[in-house]
């Protein structure tokens, strides 16, 4: 790859009452051994040419987790961006992500939650299993390249999750 380009993204922080945080375990499709040994992220995913990253992290939620009763509580400031490891990048067009972040609250019941068939069976399932984790965990839970970024994510939310 001649430069390096990072594929424009948005992650999302979905915050219930008591200030856990969603994480859903990835359904198993990497062939990378460190990809499938970090298996749990919270929900993110591309945004689509001209969508706004707020459109775009409630639609990404949406065909993510099924999730739609949600207030928006911040986004942060600056862009975040991370690299795919070598052998992630040899079959995609992008070196990695940048990535703009929103904090979220779960205001709905947790029978909305639906990984299985999210966005009511539109979208292939991204997770198999899914709970509701500490902030100060969440980069233990991560690939490695991904780590920095949440935990900077968790630190400008921090404010807002009940840990």
């Amino acid at each position: 790859m001649s430069e390096a380009i990072y594929r424009p993204c948005v992650g999302v922080m979905l915050l219930n009452a008591r200030g856990l945080v969603f994480v859903g375990r990835r359904v198993g499709k990497d062939d990378s051994a460190i990809l499938r040994q970090f298996v749990w992220q919270m929900p993110q995913g591309g945004i689509d040419e001209g969508e706004d990253p707020l459109a775009a992290a409630l639609r990404e939620l949406r065909e993510e987790t099924n999730v739609t009763s949600v207030s928006v509580l911040a986004e942060t400031q600056d862009w975040y961006s991370y690299d795919l490891p070598p052998e992630a990048t040899k079959r995609r067009k992008y070196r990695g992500q940048t990535q703009k972040w929103f904090a979220l609250r779960f205001t709905g019941e947790e029978a909305e939650i639906d990984v299985e068939r999210p966005d009511d069976g539109r979208h292939e399932p991204e997770f198999d299993a899914w709970r509701w984790e500490r902030a100060e965990l969440l980069p233990q839970l991560i690939v490695p390249f991904k780590r920095d970024v949440y935990e900077r994510v968790v630190r400008d939310f921090a404010h807002l999750a009940g840990s």
